[in-house]
């Protein structure tokens, strides 16, 4: 049986995922913190797990380097759990979005069997990366704060801009040197979709800004909405219980 998109199998998976972080947040609010870091801790592998998994699988680790935000999220959040850093845990908010898109817009992972090793590295990390950063603020682990706002913009924009460098140069290197992929293809990477648009929403806005890097920085003020409506949530929910310490 194979994953599709949103199709009866896509929407299941999705509703497993949301119950799967659900669950690990009722069987962990009434734990010790050491409890808590620990199972978050070993969880929060996943990413790393299936970046080794792609790299050593598909034959040509060019193309499978940890350059996606996926993959950023992955490596940091062992960070985050072990360190509770304020900064890294307010930057994963904004990342998780990442791995939220690649279980949504799965197109091309959509032919992979649900029993197999390359559905299991692919959802149940993502899934993952979705959930534990959510969790980290839901187990007051980490505090969330309004004024990381602005350090995770520059952050996120910091490893964008290097990324696309990266693109640019493994791109140039690899046309030069004839380097293929299994497929006999010059490998040309685009990390981050820095070089080009990945679907519908970065399609139109290519149309806006049609030129490669620049176009991806109408994501920015999405983000700062995004990030906004979360602090002014968080905000307003401070608020009202003050007033009601007040009466």
């Amino acid at each position: 049986m194979v994953w599709g998109t949103f199709g009866w199998v896509h929407w299941i998976s999705l509703l497993v995922g949301v119950l799967l972080n659900v669950g690990l947040y009722f069987l962990l609010r009434n734990r010790s913190e050491t409890v808590k870091t620990v199972v978050l801790g070993v969880l929060s592998f996943a990413g790393i797990g299936a970046i080794l998994f792609n790299l050593l699988t598909w034959g040509s680790p060019l193309e499978y380097l940890p350059l996606h935000l996926c993959s950023l999220n992955a490596l940091a959040l062992p960070v985050a759990v072990f360190t509770r850093s304020k900064t890294v845990g307010n930057v994963l908010l904004l990342w998780s979005l990442g791995a939220v898109a690649a279980l949504l817009l799965n197109h091309a992972s959509a032919n992979f069997e649900i029993l197999s090793w390359t559905f299991f590295f692919y959802y149940f990390p993502h899934v993952l990366e979705c959930g534990i950063p959510i969790l980290l603020f839901k187990l007051k682990m980490v505090k969330l704060s309004a004024r990381c706002i602005w350090s995770t913009l520059a952050i996120t924009l910091t490893c964008y801009t290097v990324i696309h460098c990266v693109n640019v140069w493994l791109n140039d290197y690899c046309a030069a040197h004839q380097i293929l992929d299994w497929a006999g293809n010059v490998i040309q990477v685009n990390y981050m979709y820095s070089i080009t648009p990945d679907n519908t929403l970065l399609h139109l806005f290519y149309g806006i800004i049609p030129h490669s890097y620049w176009y991806m920085l109408l994501v920015v003020p999405i983000a700062a909405v995004y990030l906004g409506a979360i602090y002014g949530v968080q905000y307003g929910l401070k608020r009202r219980k003050e007033k009601r310490v007040e009466q």
